[in-house]
């Protein structure tokens, strides 16, 4: 089961569920990238594979329960081996400045109801339905905003913390009934909403920055997050538990490396 599943790093995972682990693919999305969800649909099916994909806002407690219940229609009781949350939706701003720029409560109860809430939610709901197959996995997607400081971040970076929170409490709960419940942290990609965050034309130095950010001198690609949640999925990711896995590929000793040896290069401001 993947939330937000019709492009970028929720996408690249169902490819990679489908193809590597054979699983069949139920997703939500929000329908703003319609015919790329249908791509992907296709693409799953051809696979042998069954591909269910509904539009709905799956960051509520109603999209939750509406989603478990077509779900259990769909596949039966003890079918979800995997859940993603993959959902983004957040506002950007910042919290006192008192001018246009602030944010409002509006925007902070929306921002964490998508990025952190909705994975109770969906936890509940499938639960409550039966829904999750022995030794199953919960997955949070985080960031290393939650780390950082950026001047207009500072909300995406509080819900994903929470996100973090819920995960070790739901590890704790989840643990002795044989389920695993993680989060995996991983830098910029680039994806469609990182496009339309930054826009296209920032891309180039984006990248440039990120090739000074990590070790291997380029940036992650969702085809190796999907393939890191595989092995997460999978047999060897048993003893994984209310774990923030760091898949950074070594950012932040990259980051302490340049403050202490600047490039002369550098690009980042």
């Amino acid at each position: 089961m993947i939330l937000g599943v019709s492009e970028g790093t929720g996408a690249a995972i169902a490819r990679a569920v489908s193809r590597d682990l054979g699983l069949s693919v139920f997703g939500v999305h929000r329908g703003r990238h319609q015919p790329q969800a249908d791509a992907l649909e296709q693409e799953i099916k051809s696979l042998g594979r069954r591909a269910v994909f509904s539009i709905a806002d799956a960051s509520t407690v109603d999209g939750a329960e509406r989603g478990a219940e077509a779900i259990l229609a769909a596949a039966g009781p003890r079918s979800v081996r995997l859940l993603v949350h993959s959902l983004a939706s957040a506002s950007l701003g910042l919290f006192a400045s008192g001018d246009q720029r602030q944010v409002v409560p509006r925007q902070i109860h929306r921002t964490f109801e998508v990025m952190a809430h909705s994975f109770v939610y969906w936890t509940q709901a499938i639960l409550a339905s039966d829904l999750l197959a022995p030794s199953a996995r919960l997955l949070g997607l985080g960031n290393t905003l939650s780390e950082s400081m950026i001047h207009n971040c500072g909300l995406v970076a509080a819900s994903k913390a929470a996100l973090e929170m819920y995960v070790r409490c739901l590890a704790l709960e989840l643990g002795p009934r044989g389920h695993r419940v993680n989060l995996l942290k991983f830098p910029t990609v680039n994806t469609p909403a990182v496009r339309k965050v930054y826009g296209e034309d920032a891309m180039d130095r984006i990248e440039r920055v990120h090739r000074q950010m990590t070790p291997a001198g380029r940036m992650c690609t969702v085809e190796e997050v999907a393939r890191f949640t595989c092995v997460l999925a999978g047999e060897a990711g048993e003893w994984f538990n209310g774990a923030t896995i760091d898949y950074t590929g070594g950012m932040t000793l990259a980051l302490a490396d340049l403050l202490l040896h600047p490039h002369p290069d550098s690009t980042a401001r």
